[in-house]
């Protein structure tokens, strides 16, 4: 079986006007670093899965997990286009692992 490691990125922009959006804000927050996302950069989060069905789980997860208002948007893309990322102000984030060892194969 051969793996094509893909990465799904989840871009979001929720209201935090009230009590009840900081609480759909934190909800959503924590339900995507529950499962296995990492932050980026604010409010963008991003997931190394293993292939392309996985992709399609994670993508469902998310979108059945959504909160009320607000914009969320995803992007898969393979993890040789995620590698060709530019860096142009800042660096990567050094203390977190981004490679398959970080996989868990159930």
């Amino acid at each position: 079986m051969s793996y094509r490691f893909m990465r799904v990125i989840v871009f979001f922009d929720l209201p935090t006007l009230t009590v009840e959006d900081k609480k759909e804000y934190l909800k959503f927050r924590k339900f995507l670093l529950r499962e296995g996302f990492i932050m980026m950069q604010e409010s963008v989060y991003t997931k190394l899965v293993l292939n392309g069905s996985t992709a399609n789980l994670v993508r469902n997860k998310v979108r059945k997990n959504k909160p009320k208002a607000g914009l969320v948007e995803m992007l898969t893309i393979t993890e040789k286009q995620y590698s060709s990322i530019e860096y142009i102000s800042g660096t990567a984030q050094q203390m977190v692992l981004e490679t398959d060892e970080r996989l868990i194969i159930i």
